[in-house]
């Protein structure tokens, strides 16, 4: 294997569906020598296994401890395990298959070899033949031993003929001993492909998603079956690098993705199962140039149909990919990225102001909830996510949706909608650029530049022309342009002040004949996104008359959330302009804010449908009153039953509202009756006890942000006088929400919280009999 130790990483073919590496020994890269070397060991078992039970026996005795009577400690023919000294300059030839009977003695004890295999007379022909597919396995790694000049992979294939020549001695199953077990990290890659496709491409029509599903797949697919480099040659390729923790994954590669590929006893797994993010950002700057390379270099070769599909959209998927791999605060690695319908990622920015507190989660880790906050995390009036993924599934044609549109559905949502469909065909492009004074000049940057000097001075007519082109040229600041068609339409200039935590926004135009297309919203939120991932969180700006309307647009205000003095003496002052800010929020994917938007109005509407669904049907009125007829029964009202409403049993309502007012007088009585004794037990707390009159704020710190519907037995009595009781349901609704509201907001060994059980509890016994409820 000396010619493979020299090669670079990978090269499956870039439309192949499932291409596999050079075998460990085999020598080469191609793919066709690599299926030759596979299907050669494939043949080979697949020969032993068809040969006579004479034959196999006659194999595994070379390789079988002999059990013969005494102290025998022969391990077969060849008990010798290969040297771990390096190879000699000229590797010695592989040994022939040797003519062997049992009857002939073993060359190492002198016991015939039938000695060796006594204990496989009563074994199955399967169990032999697996044995059998170890012994090819296991002469395979000891020409691979012998072969390989890299020292760690030497070492690998050495510890696992070692393992498999065990494993034929006592007949067992391959196991790699190992600190950790597969999987390695989570998400793992596949999970984290697929959570990008999610969080990227899940507004996009079934078919388009379709297609990015197949360039996720592909790319996958070359994942697995990619040749990774040793950890010699990436150390002289990236010596910066993090040597140790890339030879582990190299090791854990080799024994359980790589060399099982060959020797199929050892248990194989898919490296996009088993890895995570930490392997993937070790091959993907250079997986990502190959494959591109060789693209385009076989592109005449590719199916039409897959042309297109790998010349166009594979590099732009990459190159996003590529953002979220090495983003430190992208949300596609996280283990809880929200699962959706049908075994699908939603993004978390759907549920932002649809009151589900999980959507909530920032793309940069911050510090831990307290408990406090995770405890009342949802709050009454949260949409449930199942709901909210059975409604998603469902949602087909929007346009079908019933319901009028109200403000908050008519929001200005797709302001950006044409802009960024033309960045997904390619019309546009965005890229943050700079001069420098320490590389040379890029000739496409300074002509960037200078075209970004153009449209500033021609938008900015006030400004002047030198202090604009000094900005721009500037190597403190920095241009986020707009390139149509190979020149700058529009651009921010910006400067960053990342230990004040803030950036300055200086100057923000679009050339006027590309104006209203939405470029400018674009423009803005790509500027987020790119702060976001330097975990810059606040921008600041001076606005003009003219500009103000358009910055209040992208979320600035004259509230300005950076303290005063973090930007004094940063920021440039203007005359007559006002200082405005924004405030980013980590959690929203700002490019497709507009798209999350959408998606909750259809969310929202599909709501809306089905409520209306439930009380669209419209019943006759009532006609009887005309004939004379004084009352009816409730429950003949048509309708009525439909709504769920049921008759109340004998004994349980009092239909007389003067009786029902004073049996609930008697038991309200009797209530504070027993708050009073209890009242004895809190002697320290007897002016502030909670149940007789509502709370007071600096008695109860926090406790209206806590409970939402507070209740007391001064305000029921109040209630009880003015008879809004009119049935006993919602009399004991209020005294219910006396005793939940103490639960909530107190511990359960506090004793305003044992209270509340033992007042509960001779509240229903009153109730009972008072005949108000089934005894």
């Amino acid at each position: 294997m000396s010619e493979n130790s020299g090669i670079q990483q990978g090269s499956p073919a870039i439309g192949a569906a499932g291409s596999a590496p050079a075998a460990p020994g085999a020598g080469g890269s191609e793919c066709s020598g690599t299926a030759v070397g596979s299907a050669r060991i494939a043949v080979k078992k697949t020969q032993l296994r068809s040969s006579p039970r004479l034959k196999k026996l006659e194999k595994l005795g070379v390789y079988s401890s002999c059990k013969a009577e005494g102290a025998c400690k022969c391990n077969g023919w060849k008990s010798q395990n290969p040297p771990p000294t390096p190879p000699p300059p000229t590797p010695p030839r592989i040994e022939q298959p040797i003519a062997v009977n049992l009857l002939e003695p073993c060359r190492s004890c002198s016991h015939s070899l039938g000695d060796h295999v006594t204990h496989l007379e009563n074994v199955s022909e399967e169990e032999v033949n697996r044995l059998l597919g170890i012994v090819v396995d296991v002469e395979y790694l000891y020409t691979c031993v012998h072969k390989e000049e890299d020292a760690d992979t030497k070492q690998v294939y050495f510890s696992l003929f070692k393992l498999l020549r065990k494993c034929v001695l006592q007949m067992g199953k391959p196991v790699v001993e190992a600190l950790e077990s597969p999987p390695f990290e989570k998400p793992s890659i596949e999970q984290g492909v697929n959570n990008f496709v999610q969080y990227k491409f899940s507004h996009l029509p079934s078919k388009e998603r379709q297609t990015i599903v197949e360039l996720a797949t592909m790319f996958l697919n070359q994942i697995n079956y990619w040749q990774l480099e040793t950890p010699s040659q990436r150390k002289q390729r990236v010596p910066t690098d993090d040597a140790a923790g890339y030879k582990i994954n190299y090791t854990r590669w080799l024994c359980y993705c790589n060399v099982p590929l060959f020797c199929d006893s050892l248990p194989r797994y898919e490296t996009t199962q088993i890895f995570g993010r930490t392997l993937l950002r070790s091959v993907f700057t250079v997986m990502r140039k190959q494959l591109l390379e060789q693209a385009r270099q076989e592109k005449d070769k590719l199916p039409p149909e897959k042309r297109t599909l790998i010349l166009t959209h594979f590099p732009k998927f990459l190159s996003m990919l590529e953002e979220e791999v090495y983003s430190c605060s992208s949300p596609i690695w996280s283990e809880d990225f929200m699962a959706g319908s049908s075994g699908g990622q939603i993004p978390r920015g759907v549920f932002m102001i649809m009151g589900v507190c999980e959507g909530g989660e920032k793309r940069k880790s911050s510090e831990p909830l307290s408990h406090e906050y995770t405890k009342k995390s949802r709050v009454i009036g949260d949409i449930p996510m199942e709901l909210i993924n059975e409604v998603m599934s469902t949602i087909t044609d929007p346009t079908a949706m019933l319901g009028p549109e109200t403000s908050l559905l008519s929001a200005h949502s797709a302001r950006d909608e044409a802009a960024r469909l033309e960045e997904r065909r390619g019309v546009i492009e965005f890229h943050v650029i700079g001069n420098s004074l320490n590389q040379k000049p890029n000739k496409k940057i300074l002509m960037w530049l200078v075209g970004l000097q153009n449209v500033f001075s021609h938008q900015l007519p006030r400004m002047p022309k030198e202090y604009i082109t000094r900005l721009v040229f500037d190597p403190y600041h920095k241009t986020l342009s707009l390139i149509k068609d190979g020149r700058v339409i529009g651009g921010i200039c910006f400067r960053m002040f990342p230990s004040q935590g803030f950036t300055e926004i200086v100057f923000c135009a679009v050339t006027s004949n590309e104006q209203v297309k939405g470029y400018g919203t674009h423009l803005m939120n790509h500027l987020k996104e790119y702060h976001i991932k330097h975990e810059i969180l606040n921008f600041l700006t001076y606005a003009d008359e003219y500009a103000i309307g358009y910055f209040k647009k992208q979320g600035f205000s004259k509230d300005i959330k950076v303290p005063k003095a973090k930007y004094v003496g940063y920021i440039k002052d203007y005359e007559g302009a006002t200082l405005m800010g924004c405030e980013l929020n980590p959690s929203i994917p700002y490019t497709e804010f507009s798209v999350i938007i959408k998606k909750q109005k259809e969310i929202i509407k599909k709501l809306i449908e089905r409520k209306q669904a439930q009380i669209r049907k419209v019943y006759p009125g009532l006609s009887c009153f005309k004939e004379g007829v004084r009352q009816i029964p409730i429950e003949s009202i048509p309708g009525i039953r439909e709504t769920g409403w049921k008759p109340v049993g004998k004994g349980k309502e009092v239909k007389d509202p003067d009786q029902l007012y004073s049996s609930l007088k008697n038991i309200l009585q009797q209530v504070k009756v027993i708050t009073q004794t209890l009242t004895i037990y809190l002697t320290s707390h007897q002016n502030a006890w909670p149940f007789m009159e509502p709370v007071k704020k600096n008695e109860a710190p926090g406790y209206y942000q806590v409970i939402r519907f507070p209740m007391d037995l001064k305000t029921m009595t109040e209630r009880l006088k003015s008879r809004y009781y009119t049935t006993r349901k919602l009399f004991m609704a209020d005294m219910q929400r006396i005793f939940t509201n103490c639960r909530e907001y107190n511990p359960p060994e506090s004793e305003y919280y044992k209270c509340a059980n033992l007042l509960e509890k001779f509240f229903y016994v009153k109730i009972k009999e008072a005949g108000l409820i089934d005894k």
